[in-house]
């Protein structure tokens, strides 16, 4: 048994006055009560209480003990309800990893709009394409495009990905619609490097992965300088859908080869603990998952 439980039952029992009411206090039997006051005065190597038949008085030095002890286990009790206390409440830094594809559209409006409802929360948001080490960087949440197999970290999946591949009408009137991926080794295309394969495109094909080599005039790694590149016709873009469902819906894109693209793909939101779940990281990914869900649709 700890030392703090033996103090508390100590405390118990002189402001009881007795054995068998602390006993009643605390649930336990009277003999476990005076188990635990003898092993205290053992371990102290002194008296605490004098104990008579009919009462249970203080000794000089347990006078002194309970004193202190009152006051230890006080600081303690505050230093609990202050630590459980932080740890519901939205405050304080949040550092957040995300793709910087990502943060181009869709989720940089969602964490401005998050700080917006959190005054409390400040954000130190890192835009980067590599998969950082979540725990050895300090990272609060990453949020990630993948399929989540083997992973140790906590994972919630925030939308589902479906990437696309599209180009304007002008750009499939000019060089027809692609049947099969590899009809795009021999058409131009956009190529984003924040993809991680940049110009090996990955498609599904029977469920079996095929992977295609595309070049074409320009490279950029930004998903929004790719969509301006294909409304602009300098060829087929592969994009997150999500980034041009209005385009595709204007009819100033189309798409193309849907029936190739991998279907096992999803945002997540990762993190290191599922236990004890700071208030800020809690809030953060229900609201990003509500997010998301509201804006993505289609």
């Amino acid at each position: 048994m700890d030392a703090i439980t033996r103090m508390r039952c100590f405390i118990q029992v002189v402001d009881s006055k007795g054995f068998s009411a602390a006993a009643r206090e605390m649930g336990r039997s009277k003999a476990l009560v005076s188990k635990y006051i003898g092993e205290l005065e053992d371990e102290l190597g002194a008296r605490l209480l004098n104990r008579t038949t009919r009462q249970v008085s203080l000794t000089e030095v347990g006078e002194a003990y309970y004193k202190e002890a009152v006051e230890i286990l006080q600081r303690i009790d505050d230093l609990q309800a202050s630590v459980q206390s932080s740890q519901k409440a939205v405050r304080g830094r949040l550092k957040v990893s995300a793709p910087r594809s990502m943060g181009d559209s869709l989720f940089n409006r969602a964490m401005m709009e998050f700080l917006a409802a959190n005054p409390d929360v400040t954000l130190d948001l890192r835009l980067e394409d590599r998969f950082v080490d979540v725990v050895d960087e300090g990272f609060d949440v990453a949020i990630r495009v993948t399929d989540m197999q083997d992973s140790s970290l906590i994972a919630r999946k925030i939308a589902h990905y479906r990437p696309v591949i599209c180009a304007t009408p002008a750009v499939i009137e000019k060089y027809g619609v692609p049947q099969v991926p590899n009809d795009l080794a021999s058409r131009p295309c956009v190529i984003d490097t924040n993809y991680r394969f940049k110009q090996n495109w990955v498609f599904a094909s029977n469920k079996e992965r095929l992977t295609i080599s595309v070049k074409g005039r320009i490279e950029v790694n930004s998903a929004s300088a790719g969509r301006d590149a294909a409304l602009c016709h300098l060829g087929f873009l592969r994009t997150p859908l999500l980034f041009v469902a209005d385009d595709i819906n204007a009819g100033t894109l189309v798409p193309v080869l849907e029936e190739f693209q991998p279907d096992n793909l999803g945002v997540y939101a990762v993190y290191p603990h599922r236990k004890h779940l700071t208030g800020k990281v809690r809030a953060f990914v229900d609201f990003i998952v509500t997010w998301f869900a509201e804006h993505t649709k289609s």
